[in-house]
């Protein structure tokens, strides 16, 4: 049941017409051919995100896309900054690849290659960019998806609507709701009802209280979270006169100023304090109440509770009042609307302060007040000092805090700045540096005398200052994910008001230090690392701390000599403690004696009370008797990892609650038996909801227990002696993973509710009963030796429902997997993906090749199908192409006898063909018997990729292109010697890339004639001649990459192509009359420019570049006889990136070349091996990057230091300068002492 309807409150009607949308087949011909982009218009706190949500969640929208992203793209300051959103979409589609360190191009391609050829959807929440530009730059990949792929944006700017929808499909306007719309929200968020049935005597004053909402979901939603509170408030809120004042002021919402005004004190400085944060920044809530502590905004009083308790009361009536909200990708993480964020900082008044741009020119524009109190920014991936010169007025700060975007880099920050902040903001209690790569702390920290809250997480500091434990104050220390840190201060125990010290991800550090047990205030704390030496504490101290809460970790408990001291540390003694991993060394000499480590496990009984349990490279034989008692009522999750001594597993089948247990490299364990489960025990594992092995190299036998009665997720993987079957009893089981258990069944009737089951290297999928298929979702089946004797026996069961299928390393002797008769091919309309890969007898698909067939109703093929390294393929069954409505993608790679891919045509629905490494590959059709075929039948392939395909000697054996071809990229094909004969018919080609094709000659002549085309990229194609006359660019060509051609004559009215912005002209001919440079110049639109020939760049400087106006970026190399540059010429003003390389005899930069550059950012200097001297004067003041690559004799900078703009400088083979640039001694550290990042020999 779909319960997004009960959920969705008036906006049943766009809800269905988005997801009409979404989920229709048949949207005409431009639902093919385009990505449909659905906005979602209107004001603030009209629904936008919220329909967007349930659209989102949708279950039928779930299965139907793939892969999805949410990015809120206000959560990034209002700037609509092209590679951090890119970043954002990678970072929602793949959380577990880290994108930090890509520029936009590498995001680009990386997105392309992650959506190619599939069905995706991407929501864009909160858009305000007005810029045209920046739209275009990054839904380029987009078009790498398959048709039907969507993205949704919301916005409450026409302009942004007009600008990103597409003309076909409609946009989704939300007015204001009915009244009695929000009635219903009203009776849902105060009451819990649908209705005022049941309430009738508040029903009057619910709808004078709607009335005044204006039809504005939030508010209501926001007055009924109030009203929830105390039913007393109706009349109150319904007659207040709050309404009429707020109404005329027009600047916040009255009823969340209502909502506001009914906090109490204590609660309304904690939301007032938030304002610091920015619309849909994601918090935690230890993260705030720990700031909320720091800030004494937290006051238990007289009340017996601790603080952090009274914070998370705190927190949760302010999340049950709809100040906060739940993230939607995150559960634990928690935001604010926009306009709840308004109210925040309208109360807050001057006293917070948040920096709105990376980097403040306009000093006025920030409103710096002396009231101010908290601040906060969103790092930049360079922070140079002139960012926080705003902070200088800001000596009562007590809040200094960067925030971070989930998809945000590497952060620099100038070293200075944290000095300057210590020495100016001596009022700070929350100070945070964390993610910035600074490797040290100053001593002067000290200074901070109120400080209560340090975060330096996630930097590369490497031990921390002395003078820190005088900060007597300080109540939290967080130095999480610092993996360079390899000591902590020698006297930690002074700080005696310590409440909270995360060390998790330290992975260097040796030891806590001695008299930890004085921190008797500790709430907190994530590792407590048994240290070898006499200067750390032993594990006995964690007795003297006795309110210690939630997770601890014990690690280097080899280094515990004395089992007692384990006892000492009276784990059962602190119920708070929730979690608990025990850890020994894994790199522990086998000679050494480990027979303690029963005691001291023994000794560390935890309380009763405990939820999740961690043992991990455990080294006695035989585990404590407390972890069989089945007094642990609590315990969730248990995993037992690398336990190699052990030759049995611990009874644990009665722990009643446990849900989740792991247990891995256990490498002496070769049987499981009854006893796992206890002997004794009636129903064990009542609760076991996920149940992973893993490691298991000796296993050998299982004999589960009856049943797993509530079992939902079963993973087996690297077992590769566990032979038999699964348990005969899996009633609830929805998903199982099974990956290098070669000696394994998988009995298929035993787990028939399974709606997901993926299967690589097992003996055998085993079918020996009627199974009913329709929930079953065969994700992945690959490396199954018996696959044809064992699956063919019911393949067309389970096809039928299965999603995708991969069948890999089949080791059976067939040539092939279906014979052609209509009763034994298998209907794959469910299936999404077929991949078969390293089938090495495999030769064709489908056995026989009855031509009738081609007439007959064929079952449907999946939408995509990739084969890689079956060699012995020779073709595909002609009945995949004819008459196809499905098949959207065909990835081919190392199939080496395969000499085309279709005869005749391709399948109507095809949009997108990748052949690669085909050694045989003549063709891609082979549709000679027909011509006219590839013009004439419907096709909709877009885009084309063959590369090393060595024998390829022509696209179609026509000579015709498929006519609704977009891209065609083509690389390493030495016989090609033709794309085409003519392109009359392509009339949607718009972008062309041929790379390293020897054999080709020339582009067909009719090129021109394409208006669509927008680029041409050709590399390494020595063969080829670009003898250009004034006609043959197309009319509205915008990027021409021409490289290692044979002859190159540019057109003498290429002036007038004004479409052209890219322009690149590399290793042309040696000879110079085989080069010739138009008279008349280059396009004034150009915005890049990269030539590498002498005989045009002297004539680039003869003419001069004052006429290209609109020049960005300028890359010129390879002049040996400049001995200045830019000798006697001034470049254009609008230059931001200027890269200078491979002039042999280069000396020096000319000042007055360069004086009038003041957009530039970039400059790059390569191997320029006589290069000695920057102008005098200086570089310009705008420059953040200088990049110097082997300028060997390169001595020094400018005798200024270089500009305070400067973020960057890469320094790579230049061992003069470098050497001068040492932080210790050299004489140029002074000039680049300000510069966040500064790198030597690591340039890529």
């Amino acid at each position: 049941m779909n319960t997004d309807r009960d959920q969705m409150h008036g906006r049943d009607r766009e809800r269905d017409f988005i997801q009409q949308l979404l989920l229709s087949e048949t949207r005409g011909d431009a639902a093919l051919t385009k990505v449909n982009v659905i906005p979602i218009h209107g004001m603030a706190g009209i629904g936008k995100t919220t329909l967007a949500k349930f659209v989102y969640n949708n279950q039928e929208v779930q299965s139907y896309f793939y892969p999805k992203a949410w990015v809120c793209v206000s959560a990034y300051d209002g700037d609509f900054d092209v590679a951090t959103i890119t970043r954002a979409i990678l970072h929602s589609m793949t959380p577990e690849i880290n994108y930090h360190s890509m520029d936009l191009n590498p995001l680009q391609r990386k997105l392309e290659e992650l959506i190619n050829g599939k069905r995706f959807l991407i929501v864009l929440d909160d858009v305000r960019n007005e810029n045209y530009r920046k739209w275009t730059t990054l839904r380029a990949p987009f078009d790498a998806g398959a048709s039907g792929s969507s993205i949704i944006i919301t916005t409450r700017h026409q302009d942004v609507m007009s600008l990103m929808s597409t003309v076909e499909v409609p946009p989704c306007m939300l007015g204001l709701l009915p009244d009695k719309d929000c009635l219903s929200i009203l009776a849902k968020h105060a009451l819990d009802t649908r209705d005022f049935c049941a309430h009738q005597h508040l029903k009057y004053d619910a709808e004078e209280i709607v009335r005044k909402c204006e039809g504005l979901p939030l508010a209501v939603e926001t007055v009924g979270s109030l009203l929830r509170v105390n039913n007393e408030y109706w009349k109150i809120v319904s007659n207040s006169k709050m309404w009429d004042i707020l109404k005329n002021k027009k600047e916040i919402v009255p009823a969340l100023m209502l909502s506001y005004n009914n906090l109490p004190p204590d609660l309304k400085r904690c939301f007032a304090y938030c304002s610091i944060f920015p619309k849909g920044y994601e918090f935690d809530e230890k993260q705030m109440v720990l700031l909320w502590m720091a800030e004494g905004l937290i006051q238990p009083g007289q009340q017996k509770i601790e603080m952090e308790d009274l914070g998370k009361v705190h927190f949760r009536n302010l999340l049950s009042r709809s100040f906060f909200q739940q993230s939607r990708q995150h559960k634990s993480r928690f935001l604010m609307h926009g306009l709840i964020k308004k109210l925040a900082k309208s109360v807050a008044g001057d006293t917070c302060y948040r920096m709105k741009l990376d980097r403040v020119k306009d000093r006025e524009q920030g409103n710096i007040f002396e009231k101010t109190r908290h601040s906060s920014y969103l790092a930049g991936n360079y922070d140079g000092s002139e960012k926080f010169e705003v902070f200088s007025k800001l000596r009562c700060l007590r809040t200094f805090l960067p925030l971070r975007s989930p998809s945000l880099g590497d952060c620099y920050l100038a070293p200075n700045v944290p000095l300057q902040l210590i020495k100016r903001l001596r009022c700070l209690r929350v100070f945070c540096l964390r993610g910035y790569r600074i490797t040290e702390l100053s001593d002067s920290i000290s200074n901070l005398k109120h400080l209560r809250y340090l975060d330096l997480s996630e930097t590369l500091i490497r031990s921390m200052p002395e003078s820190i434990t005088t900060l007597y104050n300080l109540q939290t220390l967080l130095l999480e994910n610092c993996f360079h840190l390899n000591k902590l201060p020698s006297t930690l125990g002074n700080l005696v008001n310590l409440r909270h010290l995360n060390i998790q991800g330290a992975i260097h550090l040796e030891g806590i230090p001695m008299q930890i047990g004085k921190l008797t205030c500790l709430r907190s704390l994530s590792n407590m690392v048994v240290g070898k030496d006499s200067t750390c504490s032993g594990i006995k101290e964690l007795g003297s701390l006795p309110h210690l809460r939630e997770t601890l970790c014990i690690s280097g408990l080899e280094n515990v000599t004395e089992p007692k001291e384990a006892k000492d540390a009276a784990l059962s003694n602190k119920p708070e403690i929730t979690g608990l991993s025990l850890e020994w060394n894994e790199d522990i000499d086998e000679e050494t004696d480990r027979a303690s480590e029963l005691e001291v496990l023994q000794n560390l009984e935890p309380h009763e009370s405990l939820k999740d349990l961690t043992i991990r490279c455990y080294g006695g034989r035989d585990f404590p008797t407390w972890l069989r008692r089945p007094s642990f009522l609590n315990m969730e999750l248990l995993k037992i990892e690398n336990c190699e001594k052990c030759t049995s597993l611990p009874a644990i089948g009665q722990l009643s609650s446990l849900k989740f247990l792991s247990i891995g490299g256990m490498a002496n364990v070769k049987n499981i038996g009854p006893e796992f489960c206890g002997n004794d025990i009636s129903q064990p594992f009542r609760s076991l909801e996920t149940l992973h092995f893993h490691g298991m190299k000796e296993w050998e036998n299982w004999s589960p227990c009856e049943e797993f009665p509530k079992l939902r997720e079963l993973s087996l993987r690297r077992c590769p002696k566990l032979n038999g079957n699964l348990p005969n009893q899996l009633p609830s089981l929805k998903k199982v993973k099974i990956y290098g258990c070669g000696q394994l069944r998988i009995s298929v009737p035993n787990i028939p509710d399974a709606y997901e089951i993926e299967v690589a290297g097992s003996k055998g999928v085993v079918h020996r009963s009627a199974v009913d298929f329709s929930s079953l979702e065969i994700r992945s089946l690959s490396k199954i030796s018996m696959f044809t004797s064992e699956i063919v026996g019911f393949d067309k069961q389970w096809m039928t429902h299965a999603k995708d299928l991969t069948i890999s390393t089949c080791e059976a002797e067939s040539t092939h997997l279906w014979s052609d008769d209509c009763e034994s091919l298998p209907d794959l309309s469910c299936l999404d993906l077929l991949c078969i890969e390293s089938c090495p007898k495999l030769v064709s698909l489908v056995v026989g090749r009855k031509e009738e067939l081609l007439q007959q109703d064929m079952p449907c093929p999946p939408t995509q199908i990739e084969i890689k390294n079956c060699i012995a393929l020779k073709s595909l069954p002609e009945s995949l192409m004819y008459n196809n409505t499905r098949l959207k993608l065909i990835r081919i790679v190392k199939c080496d006898l395969l000499k085309h891919i279709a005869r005749r045509q391709l399948p109507p629905t095809l949009e997108r063909i990748e052949v690669s490494e085909c050694k045989e590959l003549e063709y891609l059709l082979d549709d000679i018997a027909d011509s006219s075929s590839c013009s004439n039948t419907t096709s909709h392939l877009q885009y084309l990729k063959i590369q090393r395909c060595p024998s390829l000697k022509s696209l179609t054996s026509s000579g015709e292109l498929p006519a609704s071809l977009k891209h065609l990229d083509l690389l390493k094909c030495a016989q090609l010697n033709s794309i085409a004969d003519r392109l009359h018919h392509n009339s949607c080609l718009e972008c062309i890339v041929i790379v390293c094709c020897e054999s080709l000659e020339y582009l067909p002549r009719d090129i021109h004639t394409l208006s669509t085309l927008r680029e041409i990229d050709t590399t390494d194609c020595p063969s080829l001649s670009f003898s250009l006359s004034e006609e043959w660019l197309p009319a509205n060509l915008r990027v021409l990459h021409i490289s290692g051609c044979k002859k190159m004559a540019l057109p003498k009215g290429i002036h007038n192509h004004t479409s052209l912005q890219s322009l690149t002209l590399h290793r042309c001919p040696d000879d110079p009359d085989d080069v010739s440079f138009p008279e008349e110049g280059f396009p004034t639109n150009l915005k890049l420019l990269s030539i590498s020939h002498p005989k045009m760049i002297d004539a680039l400087l003869e003419r001069g570049l004052n006429k290209l106006t609109s020049l960005d970026n300028l890359e010129i190399s390879e002049c040996p006889h400049l001995v200045s540059f830019p000798d006697q010429m001034k470049l254009p003003k609008s230059l931001t990136s200027l890269t200078i390389s491979h002039f042999p005899n280069l000396r020096n930069l000319s000042c007055a070349g360069l004086q009038n550059l003041t957009s530039l950012n970039e400059l790059i200097i390569i191997e320029c091996g006589k290069f000695t001297s920057f102008p005098k004067d200086g570089l310009p003041p705008s420059l953040s990057k200088l990049c110097i690559i082997k300028c060997e004799k390169l001595l020094s900078f400018p005798k200024k230091r270089l500009p305070a703009s400067l973020l960057q400088l890469h320094i790579y083979q230049c061992p003069l300068l470098e050497k001068h640039c040492e932080k210790d001694g050299g004489e140029e550290w002074w000039k680049i002492s300000h510069v966040p990042c500064v790198r030597f020999n690591t340039y890529h």
